[in-house]
């Protein structure tokens, strides 16, 4: 018995053999194909993938600032409207000769007529 180095096999050049060698080939050049397409066709769902999670984050983040902006403006607003009132309120105080003569008394310490005035500290 001959060891397996000593032993050699020639392959037989039929025309069969080489159709079967370029099928062979034509196989696994396919399979190589259908690699690398599906390669390709997952990096670029990948980054794809990626590309949308990032800009949903960046979307997200922007809408949260947003929000709070809106939320401040809107206490803002709030705030400003309240202050409106009370001067449209003192416009039309103002229109009465009796309260800027209560207030000139008040402010400027003027008085009417044999009128003393006292100030009196106020109380804290």
């Amino acid at each position: 018995m001959k060891s397996a180095k000593d032993r050699k096999v020639t392959q037989l050049q039929s025309q069969y053999m080489q159709q079967q060698e370029r099928k062979e080939q034509l196989i696994k050049k396919r399979k190589k194909g259908l690699v690398r397409r599906l390669t390709v066709f997952g990096l670029l769902v990948l980054v794809s993938s990626v590309l949308m999670i990032s800009t949903l984050f960046s979307q997200s983040n922007a809408i949260n600032q947003k929000l709070e902006k809106k939320e401040a403006l809107t206490k803002q607003l709030e705030s400003l409207q309240k202050e409106q009132k009370k001067l449209e309120e003192e416009i039309v105080k103002l229109n009465d000769d009796e309260y800027i003569a209560k207030l000139a008394r008040k402010d400027y310490f003027l008085s009417k007529d044999n009128e003393i005035i006292f100030n009196l500290p106020e109380e804290e």
